[in-house]
Order: C-alpha cells, then structure tokens, then sequence
C-alpha cells in the first residue's frame, strides 16, 4: 500500500580514461527499504549498430551505498539495452541506501564507431520499514 517508485536516467558524454560519470542516482528515504527493478544501458555506438554491445573502454557498475550492488560489480558490455525492454532484476536495497549506475573510463581498445555518449537509468520501488522506525513499537 505505501510502496512508491523511482525513475532516475541520463545521457552524458563518455566518461575520459579515469573518470567516472553517474548516470542514475536514487536516494532511498530514511527508515526505507527498496528494491532494483530494472536497469538500462545506453552507448550512441550500440544505438547505431545492435550488434556493439562490448565497451571495451567503458566499464559499468550499481553501487548501493559506495560499494557494488552483487550481482552488478563491474561489466564492459551492454546487458539491458535501453529502449528494448530490459530483463527485470529484483535486488533489495538496504534501508535508506543511496544506489548509483555509474561508468568508468578504462583503458581498452574503442570500438568503431566510437562510443561518445553513454546513458543509464535505475527503476525500482520503496517502502517504509517499520523495523527502522518508530511508527510501532515493539514490546520485549
């Protein structure tokens, strides 16, 4: 009944070798708990050619609070292409968790055509948590 959602995207240019750009960015209220839907991924040389789904020179990662969301690590290829229906995920979120998309600049060879833009967005939904808050409380 309480549960709400989140919708969070961007295209930015390529992030340089060392960089790192976020995409998407969510921040999860206090005292609530979510969980990660869907994820998509955008490269402007995979929108040109579906067959580009390797980024050699782009790593990409979900962080759920600084660290890396299992099973997100890290990947250098396109796993949900945006604009064709992404494969649903369901990954908890921690309570008030802050989750980033995020890619990396990293040394590899680049593709052709090159990549110049990159986008990712973050679709979930979130809770209130009874558990961290005090709204009941409980009785020992």
């Amino acid at each position: 009944f309480d549960a709400q959602y989140f919708d969070a995207s961007s295209v930015l240019r390529k992030p340089s070798l060392g960089e790192t750009a976020t995409l998407a960015e969510f921040k999860l209220p206090p005292q609530y708990c979510g969980v990660l839907e869907y994820f998509s991924q955008f490269t402007d040389a995979y929108a040109v050619n579906n067959s580009l789904i390797e980024t050699p020179d782009v790593e990409w990662s979900i962080l759920a609070d600084g660290s890396p969301l299992f099973p997100y690590l890290s990947f250098r290829h396109i796993v949900n292409p945006w604009g064709q229906g992404s494969f649903p995920v369901a990954v908890r979120l921690p309570e008030g968790a802050t989750i980033k998309f995020i890619a990396r600049g990293v040394n590899g060879a680049p593709t052709l055509p090159p990549i110049t833009k990159v986008g990712g967005r973050l679709l979930g939904r979130f809770w209130y948590n009874s558990t961290h808050g005090d709204a009941i409380r409980q009785r020992f």
